[in-house]
């Protein structure tokens, strides 16, 4: 990884500044505003990204600081629904893509299907669904995060994953080539896609659906939501679902049957609601967060023997972590 003194950064911001507008070059940005744990240090240079072109010309910039890998000198940061960064920050360059890399139209070569950017909420992609009267995608309306995020881990709930509406991917490798890959090619399994192992970023997808009552599709989305509201801490800062199941267990049960419903480390807390979530109460650290979920794991394994992993990907810690998010 390329360390960044102040003036790399400011040699890196001039050579963006000939590509996108200066407000889309942040530097020294606190990553706590752009993460739904709302906690985190700065990133050394945080770019809005806003089309596939700018991507393309981003990237061929970094590789020309000689800033290549995917993960290590520079990250992909969608919704930040799904991550935790430290306090310490990201050293490096993190690449987000923005509000504007979130259009959603419907297929010219299937009504039934929506072609959707990486950056728009699956909560947005529902809402359109139904706008048109296409269902299938109900499930995610509740997850809060973005389609290119989703798809990296596979993302689900309620019995519904994205590998089952995801008919194709269109990504790009860090030397700006583009490839399209059919969903059994994604290698989609249980939070997990191909993309979790290879350097690729999703530009977009293509979601096949299927003709429904627009008021059964609402109602649907309705009922699921005042599930979620009802038995899920969405009062606190978290990333939602800590903790991946593990087979043949939940880990909500097995955290709660360890005793550890409210357990504290700081300003974190294991959910009183829901034990598979820990939150921030409001004055949270990252470390606070990290060690609780050290502390939870730890205490799963002497009560049950069952290993119990993250579905939080962890940023700027001693460990390196996944590079999509």
């Amino acid at each position: 990884m390329k360390e960044f003194d102040e003036n790399a950064k400011q040699k890196l911001y001039q050579r963006l500044s000939g590509i996108l507008q200066p407000e889309q070059i942040l530097v020294n940005e606190k990553m706590s505003a752009h993460t739904t744990f709302r906690v985190g240090g700065e990133a050394d240079i945080f770019v809005e990204i806003k089309t596939s072109g700018e991507l393309e010309n981003v990237l061929a910039a970094l590789r020309s600081e000689g800033l290549t890998a995917l993960g290590s000198d520079f990250y992909l940061l969608g919704n930040g629904s799904n991550v935790l960064v430290s306090d310490s920050g990201i050293r490096g360059v993190v690449l987000h893509l923005s509000r504007a890399y979130s259009k959603i139209a419907r297929s010219q070569k299937n009504p039934d299907s929506l072609v959707c950017e990486a950056g728009a909420t699956l909560a947005a992609i529902a809402a359109r669904a139904c706008e048109w009267g296409l269902t299938g995608f109900e499930f995610a309306a509740g997850i809060p995060g973005s389609l290119g995020g989703a798809i990296v881990m596979n993302a689900g709930a309620y019995g519904g994953e994205l590998c089952q509406v995801v008919e194709r991917v269109r990504l790009m490798a860090p030397d700006g080539t583009i490839v399209e890959k059919r969903a059994e090619e994604m290698q989609f399994s249980y939070r997990h896609s191909i993309v979790k192992k290879e350097p690729l970023i999703v530009l977009d997808a293509v979601i096949t659906l299927a003709p429904g009552s627009r008021q059964e599709i609402r109602e649907k989305m309705e009922d699921l939501a005042a599930r979620r509201r009802e038995k899920q801490p969405l009062e606190y800062p978290s990333a939602g679902s800590t903790f991946k199941r593990p087979q043949g267990y939940f880990a909500a049960k097995l955290i709660e049957d360890a005793g550890l419903r409210g357990l504290t480390v700081g300003g974190a807390q294991v959910s009183e609601k829901h034990c598979g979530f820990v939150v921030n109460r409001g004055n949270a650290t990252a470390d606070d967060i990290r060690r609780l979920i050290a502390e939870v794991q730890c205490r799963v394994m002497a009560s049950a023997q069952v290993a119990i992993e993250p579905e939080v990907i962890l940023l700027g810690f001693d460990k390196p972590q996944q590079k999509e998010f």
